[in-house]
């Protein structure tokens, strides 16, 4: 069993374990908040955030006199480490939780004087030497450090969540070019429309997605606007005057993104206007997601008695009353997680306007809202395109007999015969079963090497009068 040192705050002692390099109020967090079942430290982004903000911090504390050599080499150092991908098991604190992130700020505190505290020589816990308040959150509140980390963190995922996304959109283009010749019917209202090919349909997915590229960066691009050295309230109290902007450059050099200190720093502390509008980009995406999932799980149904436009990989037994039923659960999934996705922007909606006064203290569940939307939808993402696209394959035959007995493509006889004529034509296909072709024939409508060119599917593909 592990040993045990003692640790005190302003509630009084607690047993913190020796070989934690958390501390005591780490510790309380661990006790008071057991509720989400996902910790901070289960997110590398956002650790590597709050380790790259206390660099800047103590780089820029430094350079205007406030922070020894000594002091700042040793903090830096152990930012570094985190940074690297050492210590994570350290960030046991849960993700929704009281305080406007306090547990947070505090886990990487006490984690990083800690650590220093090692490489000066001295044993965890001897904060007289190096402390997580007075050094290591020196010029600094929660109220500035971390929603700096969690915009620095949502940057870093962003990133990562477009490559992911790029690689989707170009397995639907390919399977745009590999179906580009097959002709099918289009449908609204589910019901028949006209031709067009399967080609199209999926170019259509990507295209859909490639839209939400530049929203997802536009919006992301919000977040390089940072409120460090408004400490408290936005008032600065505690911190030197060129702090704010000295460490938002400091904070840039360090991480390559082009952060800025806001201009008014009060209304910055408060202000969660840009995680409002970044969450409604993951719903605009999970919305777009869900619809192309949807089309998937039907334009693969059947095999006999539905579509049967496309088949899906099959990935598992699909019920275990129905003997060789297989079912689309790959799209099914991602469906799910889209509704999770929806579901949690309303969260930080509800938490964003929940702010009051000089602070907004729901920023945790705001932070945990996207950062699970953000890991769901690359997860979802990858597990479309690697056991879903890749693997579709097209019904040709089905797709071709679909559209030679449609009644849809009547629609292309408008032009020549006139919209009553060609309504005529497509109640009495449907009331008798016969072909378009037929009757436009048996009523003489137009001479039969002229409808061949009309009728053919491949000419009503594009525009053209």
């Amino acid at each position: 069993m592990d040993s045990f040192r003692i640790e005190s705050d302003l509630l009084g002692e607690l047993k913190v374990p020796s070989s934690a390099y958390y501390g005591v109020q780490t510790q309380r967090a661990l006790e008071n908040f057991r509720i989400s079942g996902t910790k901070m430290g289960d997110y590398k982004d956002f650790v590597n955030a709050i380790a790259f903000v206390k660099l800047a911090a103590a780089k820029t504390n430094n350079e205007l006199g406030l922070l020894s050599d000594e002091l700042t080499g040793a903090i830096s150092a152990a930012c570094e480490e985190i940074i690297s991908g050492k210590m994570h098991d350290q960030f046991p604190v849960d993700m929704i939780q009281g305080g406007a992130g306090t547990s947070v700020n505090m886990n990487a505190n006490e984690v990083i004087a800690n650590r220093a505290l090692e490489i000066l020589g001295h044993s965890k816990g001897e904060y007289q030497y190096c402390s997580p308040n007075d050094h290591v959150n020196l010029s600094q509140s929660t109220n500035d450090a971390y929603p700096t980390t969690f915009r620095l963190a949502m940057l870093n995922m962003n990133k990562e969540l477009v490559k992911h996304l790029d690689l989707l959109i170009q397995a639907f283009r390919a399977k745009g070019k590999e179906f580009s010749d097959v002709i099918k019917m289009g449908r609204t209202q589910l019901q028949d429309a006209v031709p067009m090919t399967l080609g199209q349909e999926f170019e259509a997915f990507a295209a859909t997605l490639e839209e939400e590229i530049m929203r997802l960066n536009n919006n992301a691009h919000l977040f390089l606007e940072i409120n460090m050295g408004g400490t408290a309230i936005g008032t600065g109290l505690n911190a030197h005057p060129r702090y704010a902007r000295q460490c938002a450059e400091n904070l840039a050099k360090i991480t390559g993104w082009e952060f800025f200190s806001a201009p008014n720093l009060v209304e910055a502390t408060p202000d969660t206007g840009a995680y409002v509008i970044y969450s409604s980009a993951l719903k605009r995406l999970a919305v777009k997601l869900s619809k192309i999932c949807n089309d998937l799980r039907l334009l693969s149904s059947g095999p006999r008695a539905g579509l049967n436009e496309i088949n899906l990989p099959p990935m598992q037994p699909g019920s275990s009353i129905m003997p060789g039923k297989v079912n689309p659960v790959i799209p099914e999934v991602v469906n799910q997680v889209c509704f999770k996705v929806i579901g949690n922007d309303l969260t930080v909606t509800f938490a964003s306007e929940a702010g009051q006064l000089q602070l907004n203290v729901m920023e945790p569940v705001m932070c945990q809202s996207i950062v699970e939307n953000i890991t769901f939808l690359t997860r979802a993402m990858d597990t479309l395109k690697e056991k879903c696209i890749d693997g579709i394959t097209a019904n040709r035959e089905v797709c071709y007999n679909m559209v030679k007995n449609s009644i849809g493509i009547v629609t292309a006889l408008n032009p020549h015969i006139g919209y009553k004529n060609s309504t005529k034509i497509a109640k009495e296909a449907l009331e008798t079963g016969a072909s378009v072709y037929d009757l436009v024939l048996k009523y003489d409508l137009i001479p039969q090497a002229k409808l061949d060119e009309i009728l053919d599917p491949a000419n009503m593909l594009v525009p053209h009068v």
